[in-house]
């Protein structure tokens, strides 16, 4: 094991990931902003990823700053802080969202100042309780893990990091030491959303990778289309799409600025669309 704590093995992250060897088949992660463009929009949003084939939910943490993030994704958390959106109505966002689904995983994504203004200890217990499964923190490196991903692992969270196309072999000890759930590779470097994925190098990179860790290894950034993420499934454990996403929320918005009526339907029947790439990406082919 390269994770110095272990959770439980039927919480919902290694249950999800198990089925999805069974299967056979990669997972698909959708990325949605917290309260975006509103809070009821954004849990109608939610309670419908999983029917529309969504294996993992990433929930973003609406921040001012969000530094690593390409223009959609800070466009929506700026819609989401306008609408009154904070960490309290995130975590009602899951115990809410949790009120009738107690088993597709739910990983809040974003950036430690909203954590930490929130009280690390405070947001643990509460996250926890509200039906939170993981966390992705991108601006918290592994020499600062005694500050959250430790405390996390032992609430019983899973602690997730990001691994690049120009992490080297030091680096990547590091970045696998206590992470925990899977490891997601960035399979271009920058700003998201900026650029398309190509699967190009990715199957060796994701190869690479297993032979480090027992950990699944989802890849994202840049995937669009049905094609690409079906590219990217052939060769990887799970398929990550957040930009894209974004954008036809914010695409399905009104000349106000508020949600449409087609907004939720048509932002799921992408998701579906995307999802009918993954599942169908390693038909016929020989699985491990």
């Amino acid at each position: 094991m390269n994770a110095a704590l272990t959770e439980r093995a039927d919480d919902r992250l290694t249950t999800c990931f198990a089925a999805l060897k069974t299967e056979g088949r990669a997972g698909l992660v959708t990325f949605l902003t917290a309260g975006d463009p509103d809070f009821d929009t954004s849990l109608a949003l939610l309670a419908g990823l999983p029917g529309s084939g969504a294996d993992v939910i990433e929930l973003g943490m609406p921040f001012s700053d969000p530094m690593a993030d390409g223009p959609a994704i800070q466009a929506s958390s700026l819609r989401a802080l306008r609408g009154g959106q904070n960490m309290i109505r995130t975590l009602e966002l899951v115990r809410r969202f949790r009120r009738d689904d107690a088993a597709t995983p739910i990983v809040l994504m974003g950036y430690y100042n909203p954590i930490y203004i929130y009280g690390n200890d405070r947001f643990l217990a509460d996250a926890k309780t509200a039906g939170v499964d993981g966390l992705i923190v991108v601006d918290l490196p592994p020499e600062e893990d005694v500050e959250l991903c430790l405390p996390a692992r032992s609430a019983g969270l899973h602690f997730i990091r990001l691994a690049t196309p120009t992490t080297d072999d030091e680096r990547m000890g590091k970045v696998l030491t206590n992470t925990s759930g899977f490891i997601y590779y960035v399979s271009i470097t920058g700003i998201t959303g900026t650029r398309s994925a190509e699967a190009g190098d990715v199957g060796a990179r994701v190869a690479a990778l297993h032979r480090r860790t027992t950990l699944p290894v989802a890849v994202g950034f840049g995937i669009r289309t049905p094609e690409q993420a079906a590219a990217i499934a052939r060769v990887a454990d799970a398929v990550v799409v957040g930009s894209a996403l974004v954008e036809r929320v914010r695409e399905s918005l009104d000349a106000d600025g508020r949600a449409s009526a087609a907004l939720v339907a048509g932002t799921l029947d992408y998701v579906a669309a995307l999802a009918s790439g993954v599942r169908g990406a390693r038909r016929g082919r020989a699985t491990g």
